[in-house]
C-alpha cells in the first residue's frame, strides 16, 4: 500500500488556524484551480485522518467523498457518523494498516490533521508527499512538522508554481 499526505499549508507552516479552521484557503480555492487535488483524487482508494479534520470536513456540504472508504482516528469519543463510508478508528496506526491493507486498498491519501500526519511520519510509513503552500501568511496555528514541509528522508521530485502564487512540492521516499 502507498500512503500520500496529500495537504495545504500557509507560507509560515500551519495546516489551520489557531480555531483550527482553514477560511484562509477560500481566496486560492475562489480562483477555480483546484491545483491537481481532483486528478490526485481520482487515484486514490481510501482516505484517513483525523477527528479535528473529520469535524472541519463535516462543515463542508454536501459530503466532498461519497465514493471513497473514509477511516477517521478518533480518542474514545466516537463522533456521529454522517455517511455508509466512514468507519471510526480507535488504537494502534500499524494494527489499522494491517487492517485495511487486507482489504485491498492500494493507494491511502493521508488527508491530516497535523497530528495524525506526525504520527505517520514518526513510523516511517508515508510514501509520497504533495505539499500545496499558499502564499499565505496566518502567524498561529495548528503546525505541520518542519520535517515534513522539508521532505526529510524523502527525495523531491515535482515543483508546480500556479499563477496564483501557489507552490506544490511533491516528494518521494528515498528507498
Amino acid at each position: 500500500m502507498k500512503i500520500i499526505l496529500y495537504i495545504a499549508i500557509s507560507a509560515d507552516g500551519f495546516v489551520a488556524d489557531e480555531n483550527g479552521g482553514v477560511a484562509w484557503l477560500d481566496e486560492y480555492a475562489a480562483t477555480g484551480e483546484d491545483y491537481g487535488y481532483h486528478k490526485f483524487y481520482d487515484t486514490i482508494d481510501a482516505i484517513v485522518y483525523g477527528k479535528t479534520t473529520y469535524e472541519q470536513v463535516l462543515t463542508f456540504s454536501p459530503w466532498p467523498y461519497p465514493d471513497k472508504q473514509s477511516y477517521v482516528f478518533v480518542d474514545q469519543e466516537v463522533p456521529s457518523r454522517v455517511h455508509d463510508n466512514v468507519e471510526f478508528v480507535q488504537g494502534d496506526i500499524l494494527d489499522f494498516m494491517r487492517k485495511i491493507e487486507s482489504k485491498g486498498i492500494k493507494r491511502l491519501y493521508l488527508m491530516g490533521g497535523a497530528k495524525l500526519a506526525e504520527s505517520f511520519y514518526n513510523l516511517r510509513l508515508i510514501d509520497e508527499y504533495q505539499i500545496t503552500i499558499v502564499p499565505k501568511k496566518i502567524d498561529r496555528g495548528i503546525a505541520l512538522l518542519p520535517a515534513i514541509i522539508d521532505g526529510i528522508n524523502m527525495q523531491l521530485v515535482d515543483k508546480i508554481v500556479w499563477p496564483s502564487g501557489v507552490v506544490q512540492k511533491i516528494y518521494i521516499k528515498i528507498k
